[in-house]
């Protein structure tokens, strides 16, 4: 089995957590420090969501148009060895966001809501082996979050926050056999402080505490069979921690979060990837997120999802090319607001993915 079928699980890494649990995007993957020698990599992601509801007949029963914008998601990892035992990896992400954009002139609501959140990290780890089946994993994560939003159904509410820089750390542990392409890592992932200065209302100055949320991946693979592979991870983001409460808008609502989530996330993933020759391999996986019922944010109505993809990868003497497509059908949710519960409801929408990953070996 060439080692370069390995990397099989991280086929459809570039398509993104589509829709993932709060604002999840990139999953904080590290598998770039278990590739072989001296590696690089850079990848994009383009993502159509589709998310709509309708208010119930109290509020008009109006339909709120797609409030999901389409993004792209960026990714870069460069990993080495130092020596035998010790190598090293440098991976950029947008591990988290949100691109929530209402439209105007629906009589919806909601319409004209928006809310922008981008995040961008930056992980430098170590890796140690201790023998050919067990190694140790660590390093720091610098992590820039900013963000706006706006609510014009709470008087007009607006807030505009400032780029913030926290610092993080990831610790893990993995076993191998690469006998039968084998391995098995576990990562955690800190929780990372911001502190970001924030304008409401145009005029109000504040600070606003955000935490962005501890994490957990589990991620394996093994051989099942001649050039066959069966991989798959769970992840567990504590997503109820999370809460974004600045402070005019916490005045203003008597208390209430303008974002917050009241149950962590599970997210599982299983596939197969087979090699068909020297230079081409395939894969497909399935994807699985429970639905936890309650009350979704109007900034962020969904509710779990499924997901379908599908990746092909070419190599050729040190490139490798990967493309992936996911489909992702999106858990219906419901929304509310004060005086009302539920005030929508979010059904039957789904997003697409397409990826591109560009590996080098030298």
């Amino acid at each position: 089995m060439k080692t370069y079928f390995l990397a099989i699980p991280a086929l459809l890494a570039s398509t993104a957590l589509v829709h993932a649990g709060g604002i999840d995007r990139s999953g904080q993957s590290i598998n770039a420090l278990f590739e072989n020698g001296r590696y690089a990599e850079f990848s994009f992601g383009h993502i159509s969501p589709d998310t709509s509801g309708t208010s119930v007949a109290a509020l008009g029963s109006r339909n709120s148009g797609n409030a999901t914008e389409s993004y792209m998601q960026f990714g870069a990892a460069y990993k080495a060895d130092i020596n035998d035992k010790l190598s090293y990896a440098i991976i950029y992400d947008q591990p988290f966001g949100a691109d929530i954009d209402y439209p105007t002139g629906t009589g919806y609501y909601a319409a004209g809501a928006q809310a922008d959140l981008d995040a961008h990290a930056l992980t430098g780890l170590l890796r140690y082996r201790m023998n050919d089946n067990f190694s140790v994993h660590g390093g720091l994560r610098v992590q820039t979050i900013e963000a706006t939003a706006a609510v014009p159904f709470v008087g007009g509410y607006t807030v505009d926050g400032d780029r913030d820089t926290g610092v993080g750390y990831v610790a893990g542990v993995a076993y191998e056999r690469p006998d039968i392409a084998m391995r098995v890592a576990l990562t955690y992932n800190s929780s990372i402080d911001h502190d970001v200065d924030t304008t409401e209302f145009g005029a109000v100055m504040s600070t606003t505490e955000i935490e962005t949320p501890q994490s957990v991946n589990l991620d394996f693979q093994t051989g099942i069979a001649a050039d066959t592979l069966l991989f798959g991870g769970i992840r567990w983001v504590d997503w109820s921690s999370f809460d974004i409460s600045p402070a005019a808008y916490a005045g203003a609502t008597g208390g209430a979060s303008l974002v917050s989530y009241e149950n962590d996330v599970f997210t599982y993933s299983l596939g197969v990837g087979r090699r068909l020759n020297d230079n081409w391999s395939v894969s497909a996986s399935v994807g699985y997120e429970k639905s936890e019922g309650g009350f979704a944010s109007n900034l962020g109505p969904t509710d779990g999802n499924k997901s379908l993809a599908l990746a092909a990868v070419y190599t050729r003497d040190n490139m490798r090319i990967t493309t992936g497509v996911r489909y992702v059908n999106i858990g219906d949710a419901e929304t509310a607001i004060p005086g009302f519960a539920p005030a929508a409801e979010f059904e039957d929408n789904d997003a697409v993915a397409f990826g591109v990953k560009v590996g080098f070996t030298f």
